[in-house]
């Protein structure tokens, strides 16, 4: 028993670092001015600091990637929620959006904070300087509620 223990922790470690050889794509795309959210919709500097600490890391292309990052199978974990936040909400191409998507994803904004949805409680664990303050769900539902408001929608 103990033999067939020992095999079994070996292939384990050995299988381990094997997939440390697997890194994930860290890159970005240049950031275009003209397509992020600011050039969309006014971001007062409150809103744009909650905005940075809270959620810039998943939902932009300005993502600081954590020394967790370089630990497979961990970093495959954490580059698929950064991909799913990308593709749900990107800040550095949001005025390539319709006004209409613009308008709607204001308003999950709103929805997201206020159910404590996001930030996502798993990148709290590590990320708790992330979490919303008192009142910064608030200050961001006031926020994307008023620039809803001014988007036209077709």
């Amino acid at each position: 028993m103990k033999k067939v223990i020992k095999i079994i922790v070996i292939v384990l470690i050995a299988a381990f670092v094997v997939v440390q050889f697997f890194r994930i794509d860290k890159t970005a795309p240049p950031i275009v001015q003209a397509e992020t959210l600011e050039a969309a919709v006014a971001v007062p500097p409150d809103i744009a600091l909650i905005l940075g600490r809270s959620c810039n890391d998943c939902h932009s292309f300005t993502t600081i990637y954590p020394w967790y990052s370089n630990i497979q199978p961990t970093a495959w974990f954490l580059k698929d929620h950064i991909d799913d936040g990308r593709r749900e909400l990107n800040f550095s191409i949001f005025n390539t959006y319709k006004p209409k998507r613009k308008a709607k994803k204001l308003e999950e904004i709103c929805e997201q904070v206020e159910s404590k949805e996001m930030p996502l409680p798993s990148y709290l664990w590590i990320h708790w300087d992330s979490a919303l303050k008192a009142g910064e769900a608030k200050a961001l539902c006031d926020w994307a509620n008023q620039e809803k408001e001014k988007i036209v929608v077709e």
